[in-house]
């Protein structure tokens, strides 16, 4: 299968039929490397009945770079992140799980209003 150039710049590969040596950004992230800074080398459609095709884009895995390690200050700033999305802004209680958007508040705040 050969690439569909679009505007020029990008190949573009059907759903399943890049070639070897071309990850998506979870791909990458499941083998331990990230992009490192460099340019996407292609896109991936997946066909949607809807809304048009589906986009992801590919790098090239001999160029990206090893997943940088946590540190201490990370992971620390990683815990008060998360525990701040467990305070309702309402009662400013802990409501023991992540408050959903769309509720914008604990379920018992949510039911009162």
């Amino acid at each position: 299968m050969t690439a569909t150039p679009v505007g020029g710049s990008l190949p573009v590969y059907r759903w399943r039929l890049a070639p070897d040596g071309l990850a998506t950004r979870r791909q990458l992230r499941a083998m331990g490397l990230r992009p490192g800074g460099q340019d996407v080398a292609a896109e991936v459609q997946r066909p949607r009945r809807k809304r048009g095709p589906l986009v992801a884009y590919l790098y090239r895995i001999d160029r990206a770079k090893p997943v940088r390690p946590m540190t201490p200050g990370r992971w620390s700033a990683l815990a008060r992140a998360n525990r701040a999305r467990r305070i309702c802004p309402t009662c400013r209680r802990d409501a023991g799980y992540v408050i959903p958007a769309a509720l914008g508040a604990c379920v018992p705040c949510a039911d009162s209003n």
